[in-house]
């Protein structure tokens, strides 16, 4: 059984993850596998790998143009008054918490 090392201690590989491809697919996987050297595992891995992160990071971040950047900015230096639906909510709910 193959094992890796993650963050300074071994562990086995031995979660799997099944797919169904068309013939085709298989064939252009292969093919880009071996050109890049590596095995078909290890090319779909890689691929695999670097299409999750970004993915996640593309979740998990934000990137605002500089007018938009600025707006935020300005927003928290002087926040608008509050709209009188928020205030009457917000009263509501410091209501509901006193109950």
């Amino acid at each position: 059984m193959a094992t890796t090392r993650t963050q300074g201690r071994a562990t086995a590989k031995d979660a799997r993850l099944d797919i169904r491809m068309t013939p085709d697919q298989k064939g252009l996987i292969e093919r880009a596998a071996a050109v890049n050297g590596l095995s078909i595992t290890g090319f779909v891995m890689s691929c695999v790998e670097k299409a999750t992160r970004r993915a996640l990071r593309d979740y998990e971040e934000m990137t605002l143009t500089k007018r938009d950047s600025e707006a935020f900015v300005q927003a928290l230096i002087e926040p608008p008054m509050p709209s009188r639906p928020l205030s009457e909510a917000a009263r509501r709910y410091r209501q509901d918490l006193s109950r």
